[in-house]
């Protein structure tokens, strides 16, 4: 598959994945899409992330989650979303079960990159 039909196939995936959270009581709003390469060295400089990271390449989206209108900001309230997530195709990774989670990471692999 092709990195662009990768990322067309991520968008897809991610509409169908934000209607089944609201679907399901849960409400969002967006954290970070688009990283450009610059801000990823950045934030890997100061152990905040990756050089490579997947939003440079427009395969993952960090989602800010609410539940009852509250802010959820431990990984583990995203837990039932990123299983949704991981089951709507093989490809998809969620940041919570990275050895430092990051619950509200939503990608797809790509070149051997969660």
């Amino acid at each position: 598959m092709t990195l662009g039909e990768k990322q067309r196939l991520f968008v897809r995936l991610f509409a169908d994945f934000i209607i089944w959270c609201y679907e399901n009581g849960y409400e969002l709003t967006d954290g970070e899409a688009y990283r450009p390469p610059e801000l990823a060295a950045l934030y890997a400089s100061q152990g905040r992330g990756i050089a490579n990271s997947l939003h440079t390449q427009r395969l993952a989206r960090d989602m800010n989650l609410f539940i009852g209108g509250v802010y959820q900001a431990d990984s583990e309230a995203h837990r039932p979303l990123g299983e949704k997530w991981k089951s709507m195709h093989e490809l998809a990774r969620w940041g919570g079960d990275f050895s430092k989670p990051d619950g509200n990471h939503y990608s797809m692999e790509h070149e051997g990159v969660c």
